[in-house]
């Protein structure tokens, strides 16, 4: 198993080195390894944890419903039902995110067409 430095997670994981703090700090990393000289040490296993969180943050999921998920993988396979529901719950609010923001680009796509001189455009 392989092991990065903050700096190397960081870059890795597309996070900053502050949010990586804060993160541990209120509990989404739980449980970093330190070395003999007490600085952190993240793994695989810590990268494709930042991998889904990085996943639940940019489609909107409130650090609250982080935290909360983050709590319930901690509690092993007695909270899958309760992880599958806090999921399916964001995932309708992503797709209804996806509705609106397709609904909106029509309307760019018909002005992109307006002023490029193509008229009224047909629909997609």
């Amino acid at each position: 198993m392989s092991s990065y430095s903050p700096a190397e997670t960081a870059e890795k994981s597309g996070f900053s080195i502050d949010t990586l703090r804060y993160y541990e700090k209120i509990g989404l990393l739980g449980g970093i390894a330190r070395n003999a000289s007490g600085r952190r040490v993240f793994s695989d296993d810590d990268l494709s944890w930042l991998g889904m969180l990085r996943c639940l943050r940019e489609t909107g999921m409130p650090i609250a419903e982080m935290l909360r998920y983050s709590e319930l993988a901690r509690g092993g396979q007695e909270t899958f039902a309760e992880r599958l529901e806090l999921l399916q719950d964001h995932d309708r609010r992503v797709e209804a995110q996806i509705r609106l923001l397709r609904a909106q680009q029509k309307k760019i796509k018909w002005k992109i067409s307006f002023y490029s001189g193509k008229g009224v455009p047909e629909d997609d």
